[in-house]
């Protein structure tokens, strides 16, 4: 079946290929999704600490678990880390502090390798770093940071998406060479809304509906109704692939393709779930315009290289 296409149009000085993931349509396309483009693992030939045997399994699913990748000493800094950053007044109701939809708790906290000199070193650790450029094939740059917190009995869940989707519409990061990796800060087990992943749904883009308003991000972060694939999609691709969740001690890490179909349920359990995550997107690979959106999203949502971000920089 034929794919729709973008017309080719200038994106900035060095962009000016085709859009070869069109998105946030009008109409539906003839199909559910296309192919991927890019290849998944193109770092083979580059020195790091993934065994071809694991790069393999990323290759396959679209994502790895390792357990006991920090120590508890480690994790109890970031521990602590968190707590402070929680706790700071200044850091609510602002811009880079999401809360649960129906309560004042924090859900997410963005741009922390930028608000906490603790995680900004956990984001250059070159375990996570040459991880990433094993997968992407390149030198990398953190394209987001965030903690998600979902707390006991009250963290909510959010829709399947693949985040390329909305950094492509909204960000403009062109292609995809960038991979995610989220430190578990505490126990995720299968009551505390873990995250939920499709195996292989890497390999296909899905087409989503609906045009972006502006500002979009204020409400997606709360809820995400945009960039979310149909159901007809959806039951498809876990008819043939089914779905998997990740869970383990505090300490492991999982890495997953940016373009992995995941989304999560609620914390059904009295246990808060936290995860420290960092997006390495590669250098080659920096966000132009918008493929779906009029402007792009916030700086604390979207970082471009060697950006010095700051809170001062967003307003309230």
């Amino acid at each position: 079946m034929s794919v729709q296409t973008a017309s080719p149009k200038t994106r900035d000085a060095t962009w000016t290929k085709q859009d070869r993931y069109p998105t946030r349509l009008r109409q539906p396309q003839e199909a559910l999704w296309q192919p991927r483009q890019e290849e998944v693992v193109k770092g083979r030939h580059l020195d790091g600490p993934l065994s071809d045997a694991q790069l393999n399994r990323f290759e396959r699913d679209g994502f790895l678990f390792e357990p006991n990748f920090l120590g508890e000493s480690e994790l109890d800094e970031l521990r602590k880390e968190l707590a402070i950053m929680l706790d700071r007044d200044d850091f609510r109701d602002r811009d880079f502090s999401i809360t649960e939809p129906q309560s004042h708790e924090i859900r997410s906290l963005f741009a922390i390798h930028h608000l906490s000199r603790r995680y900004d070193e956990l984001a250059k650790d070159e375990r996570l770093m040459g991880r990433a450029r094993q997968i992407v094939g390149g030198d990398v740059y953190v394209h987001q940071s965030r903690i998600n917190y979902k707390p006991g009995f009250h963290g909510k869940g959010f829709n399947w998406h693949s985040d390329f989707e909305t950094w492509h519409a909204e960000d403009g990061m062109p292609e995809m060479h960038a991979v995610s990796a989220s430190i578990v800060l505490t126990d995720n087990h299968h009551f505390n809304g873990p995250l939920m992943l499709i195996p292989g749904s890497h390999k296909v883009f899905v087409h989503c509906l609906g045009e972006t308003p502006d500002d979009n991000h204020k409400q997606s972060l709360k809820q995400q109704e945009l960039g979310v694939p149909s159901n007809d999609a959806l039951r498809e691709l876990i008819k043939q692939r089914g779905i998997e969740a990740p869970t383990g001690a505090a300490g492991g890490l999982l890495l997953f393709d940016c373009n992995a179909l995941h989304g999560s349920n609620a914390n059904m359990s009295p246990d808060p779930r936290s995860n420290a995550f960092f997006v390495y997107n590669r250098r080659d690979n920096a966000c132009v315009q918008p493929f779906g959106a009029r402007k792009q999203r916030p700086s604390f949502l979207a970082h471009q290289p060697d950006e010095v971000w700051t809170p001062q920089l967003d307003t309230h």
